[in-house]
């Protein structure tokens, strides 16, 4: 099990007790959890492209972003749409999970209601938003780049490319993503916009 846990340098890594919670013995290496989560992933993904509703309103409420994200993991991991309870590297306090991510849902709604941006820029400052919260333990990109894919595509738009590779498999692809996420933070959404469609 030596690298099973080595993350990534701009990784939020995982506390001990949640690391313990691992549902598969199989597992014993990064390449096996990757291999785990990417089925489950896939898995999750199709749940929610195969939910009946294409409203945007049905995908708006903390229901949903629990439920994604328990589908996204679930089988993998025991934590999987559980809001985190320990501080982070990124996101904020874990006591302002639950408002903060209510907040962004209502926000988004009343982009979406208003047209207050054009369709990728509200898919993307929500995946922006959300990611930011960091409201997992782990997963928080991951789940937050499926949201904007299932926004952009219930407001009429195809899901994003997010640079066109897997995130995780190249370091210069990811280095991008993270420069992008940070210019956002300073809002500049132009780098991270241009990323999701690249």
């Amino acid at each position: 099990m030596t690298d099973l846990f080595q993350e990534p340098e701009d990784a939020t890594p995982l506390e001990a007790e949640e690391r313990e919670q691992l549902r598969q013995s199989w597992i014993t290496n990064r390449g096996d959890l990757n291999i785990a989560e990417e089925e489950n992933i896939i898995a999750g993904a199709a749940w929610a492209r195969g939910r009946r509703s294409r409203d945007p309103a049905g995908m708006l409420t903390a229901d949903f972003v629990i439920m994604l994200h328990k589908r996204m993991f679930g089988d993998v991991w025991k934590w999987a749409g559980t809001y985190r309870t320990t501080a982070r590297n990124v996101g904020v306090d874990a006591y302002r999970i639950g408002p903060d991510v209510a907040q962004l849902l209502s926000d988004v709604s009343y982009w979406v209601g208003n047209g207050t941006y054009p369709p990728d820029e509200i898919a993307v400052r929500f995946h922006h938003r959300l990611v930011a919260i960091h409201p997992f333990p782990n997963g928080n990109g991951r789940h937050s780049r499926l949201m904007a894919d299932l926004l952009i595509e219930r407001l009429g738009g195809i899901s994003f490319t997010w640079g066109g590779g897997r995130l995780a498999d190249t370091s210069e692809l990811r280095r991008r993503y993270i420069v992008a996420l940070r210019a956002a933070d300073n809002h500049d959404m132009g780098p991270l916009l241009a990323f999701a469609r690249s």
